[in-house]
């Protein structure tokens, strides 16, 4: 049998690590090694075993979590999950957090924290595997662990398939690029676009991300690159030189009127367990903008944006898949390709050049 993902829980409160334990330890893949009530306990803890996963709260006594994650991240290197009320105070601490190296960010409430743990049971063991997945420096790779199947709806729900001859008319003088990331993809995303000039062909992203931290996410690339880069609002023009950040809990789908390119953005049914979705991003754009598009599906668990590559590849659109070798989780790349889904397969520090390239066409 598949060895177990092991988990250290690092809380200082006993009834958050009595929940968090409980709710990993009822995932037959998942087994909590131990939990500690600051980060000194938990360093004499990893000195005795080195988990494959740790959660970790950023307000502890003795030790706060970021410089616990920073230390950590510089010595011995661990996939490290943070799970904090802290994470979204004008999401500097959440920014602090992906500095220092955070896997992902789960946002407990203020209030209620046990019942809203137990609510988001699927979403902590699913961060966790993906967790244990990742790509760390010096890390050797989690051992893989067999999933049970799973019945997720597809964007059927949202909208329907692509026709076979799509309604989007030849190609025009705009290119739209289509990018769709999640565990490991809030870093690859900035390396992407910290490299694009400011006249780049309109972009938009689906990043897998919890509700409010898609708009301080988008704030951070904003200050950081030549492009501008928004949360994405019902309406927003696609167009050269922005960037649209799906809004975390909502589906975002592209839309045409004439030659202009805009975005619809709308509730919906999880669809491949997100929401934002990747396939309904990528199928939006083989319904409605079809050879005029480039698709890519970067770093990820899972299978969301597989389907949906494969149908813009169908559309015309030019397709990307991003390599295994600078994956942090090489989930949803692998799909496409297996699927046939992607014209070229490339390292992380090409994807910029060719959407430059993609533009300039």
């Amino acid at each position: 049998m598949t060895r177990k993902i092991r988990v250290l829980v690092i809380d200082d409160s006993a009834s958050v690590r009595q929940v968090m334990t409980d709710i990993l330890q009822s995932d037959p893949e998942i087994d909590v090694m131990a939990t500690a009530s600051d980060p000194f306990v938990a360093a004499r803890r990893i000195q005795q075993e080195v988990p494959d996963v740790i959660t970790l709260d950023v307000e502890m006594p003795r030790m706060d979590g970021i410089t616990f994650l920073r230390r950590l991240m510089s010595q011995r290197p661990v996939p490290v999950v943070i799970c904090s009320s802290l994470a979204e105070a004008g999401s500097e601490t959440a920014n602090q957090a992906w500095d220092a190296g955070a896997v992902d960010i789960i946002l407990k409430p203020r209030v209620g924290t046990a019942e809203f743990l137990q609510d988001a049971k699927i979403r902590i063991c699913d961060v966790v595997k993906a967790a244990a997945r990742a790509r760390l420096k010096h890390v050797p790779a989690a051992p893989r662990v067999a999933r049970e199947p799973e019945r997720k709806l597809t964007a059927d729900v949202v909208l329907p398939p692509p026709l076979a001859r799509h309604h989007a008319m030849a190609r025009t003088t705009e290119t739209v690029v289509c990018i769709g990331a999640s565990t490991g993809g809030t870093e690859s995303l900035r390396v992407v676009l910290e490299r694009l000039p400011a006249a780049s062909p309109g972009i938009v992203v689906v990043q897998h991300m919890p509700e409010k931290f898609t708009e301080a996410f988008a704030r951070r690339l904003n200050g950081l690159c030549e492009m501008e880069v928004k949360e994405a609002e019902d309406g927003d023009t696609v167009m050269r030189g922005r960037v649209l950040i799906a809004p975390g809990n909502r589906h975002m789908l592209l839309q045409r009127s004439g030659a202009r390119y805009y975005v619809s953005v709308k509730d919906g049914p999880l669809v491949s367990r997100h929401r934002p979705s990747v396939d309904v991003l990528f199928r939006s754009a083989a319904t409605h903008v079809g050879p005029n598009a480039v698709g890519i599906l970067m770093t990820g668990m899972g299978d969301d944006g597989a389907r949906g590559l494969l149908e813009m590849k169908g559309a015309g659109a030019q397709t990307i898949a991003q390599d295994e070798a600078t994956s942090v989780v090489f989930g949803m790349p692998r799909e496409a390709i297996a699927l046939g889904a992607a014209d070229k397969i490339l390292p992380l520090d090409h994807l910029a050049l060719e959407i430059i390239r993609a533009g300039n066409r």
